[in-house]
């Protein structure tokens, strides 16, 4: 969740104090990192989860302020546009029966809110991209009335030297189209899994959260719509790219970085990513507090590092590195941002098992086998998994290129259940939330497959089609019977 900022306008000096803050947090942060000043406390898990507001016609509805007002919890906020909104599940342990207490109460925090959001005209919907989106949905006026996101929109435009962003996705069909704002964005719900780990872990658990990005991608697939087209499998993936890209056509060109960034390098240390981010990436905004880090770090005090962490929510990193103070202490937490939301909270508690899991088998592998793996692999299975989904080649060290239903079967699936087991994740809940992956694998259907196969069952008008789909989706997600077992048409 980003932090919110007042509205203001930026000026040179604004952006040299903000250059100079954030050089003096990532100084703190090394020293903090040096000293061992971070939480020693188990590893905890947490969630975001993003959701569209629908209409009971299936298309977005641009209520969530009134929507927020109803639910009136702190853990929920805006999104980018007026049709999304966000849940922050507080942390919880990963060990017992946590993950099933987590599902529980996932259920029962959006089931009250959609009970909510019903009183205002809307229904909650827990996908990857709406489907009955259009481009006239998304513009500058329909973002939300939040001064961080217009700040945002304005920071990037100027970046683009006032360049109207291009969106240019070449899948089952194509889009190609201009957006003079950064709305479009706004098209991507997603959930996004927080593991809490000590600085000297970081980098195992990041460089393995970085290699099965690509397997995360193509079995929890959810996005093959936008704006009436049928694209990838997780259209997100290359939509968040575009909607948010700093470079003009010739920045591209000069191979200056992207905002929406995989990355290029396994790490050693979390301090390679903030120093990475600093020396890339100009700040977008540059809001400084009047603390000084290192006068905080004197004093025995935790130092927040505002800038160092406002720098990095404007790099999206698919797995982000995360500074935090919980209780007066600082931690260090990945954050994986891969996965589209949905389609329903079993099959999100699923990808959450499978992830955690998986990560944690990789990570205690006496030889790390991001070693055998080049990084460029890893990123072009994201590629991949994110295009074709459940029909996608990846590759995988000692097995080389294979069907990613096929290594998940084969591979990966019990590496993820020895994750959980040394985790302490009680056996009955990890055997049925893994048991969902496996079945998906199975049956080769997850959201995406599911929403393109009932769109062609259903046929006809596109935009009927899709608006009837979505209606017969929100049936389906309502029963949490996860989407493999969902009937096509």
């Amino acid at each position: 969740m980003g932090r919110d900022v007042a509205a203001i306008t930026v000026s040179t000096e604004d952006r040299r104090r903000y250059r100079e803050k954030v050089q003096r947090c990532l100084e703190a942060f090394a020293a903090m990192l040096r000293d061992s000043r971070f939480a020693p406390e188990p590893p905890s898990m947490g969630m975001e989860i993003e959701l569209a507001l629908v209409d009971d016609g299936g298309r977005p509805a641009m209520r969530n302020a009134a929507v927020l007002d109803a639910i009136a919890d702190d853990q929920w906020s805006t999104e980018l546009a007026q049709c999304d909104i966000e849940v922050n599940l507080p942390p919880f342990p990963l060990a017992a029966k946590s993950l099933g207490a987590l599902e529980q109460s996932v259920r029962d925090t959006l089931n009250d809110a959609d009970v909510r959001a019903r009183q205002q005209g809307a229904r909650l919907m827990l996908v990857g991209i709406l489907p009955t989106l259009r481009e006239t949905d998304l513009t500058e006026e329909t973002l939300s009335a939040n001064p961080r996101y217009r700040l945002l929109n304005e920071q990037i435009i100027t970046a683009r030297g006032g360049e109207a962003l291009r969106l240019d996705i070449d899948g089952r069909e194509r889009l190609r189209t201009h957006a003079d704002s950064i709305s479009p964005e706004a098209a991507c719900t997603s959930v996004q899994y927080h593991l809490q780990v000590t600085p000297e872990d970081f980098g195992a658990f990041w460089n393995a959260s970085q290699m099965i990005a690509g397997v995360q991608a193509a079995l929890a697939a959810n996005s093959p719509f936008l704006f009436g087209r049928e694209l990838w499998a997780e259209t997100r993936i290359p939509l968040f790219e575009q909607a948010t890209d700093t470079r003009a056509k010739e920045l591209r060109e000069q191979g200056v970085r992207p905002r929406v960034w995989f990355g290029e390098r396994w790490i050693t240390s979390v301090l390679d990513l903030f120093e990475e981010n600093s020396r890339y990436f100009s700040p977008l905004l540059p809001v400084c507090d009047d603390g000084d880090p290192l006068d905080e770090l004197a004093r025995g005090d935790a130092p927040g590092l505002n800038e160092l962490t406002l720098h990095n929510g404007t790099i999206y990193r698919w797995n982000r590195p995360v500074y935090d103070i919980a209780q007066g202490r600082p931690h260090l937490r990945v954050e994986n941002r891969v996965l589209p939301a949905g389609p329903t909270v079993a099959d999100t508690m699923a990808n959450g098992a499978f992830y955690y899991g998986l990560i944690r088998a990789l990570a205690d592998e006496e030889r790390p086998p991001w070693n055998r793996m080049p990084f460029a692999a890893a990123a072009g299975n994201l590629r991949r998994g994110a295009r074709y989904g459940m029909d996608a080649m990846v590759v995988w060290p000692g097995v080389g290129e294979v069907r990613v239903t096929d290594l998940v079967l084969r591979v990966l699936l019990p590496k993820a259940a020895a994750g959980l087991e040394r985790w302490g994740v009680d056996g009955v809940v990890r055997d049925r939330l893994l048991g969902i992956i496996e079945q998906r694998c199975l049956a080769g259907r997850n959201g995406a497959t599911w929403q393109a196969g009932t769109v062609r069952a259903i046929g006809g008008d596109r935009q009927e089609a899709l608006r009837r789909m979505v209606r017969l989706y929100l049936e389906h997600m309502h029963t949490n019977a996860p989407v493999h077992t969902w009937p096509i048409g």
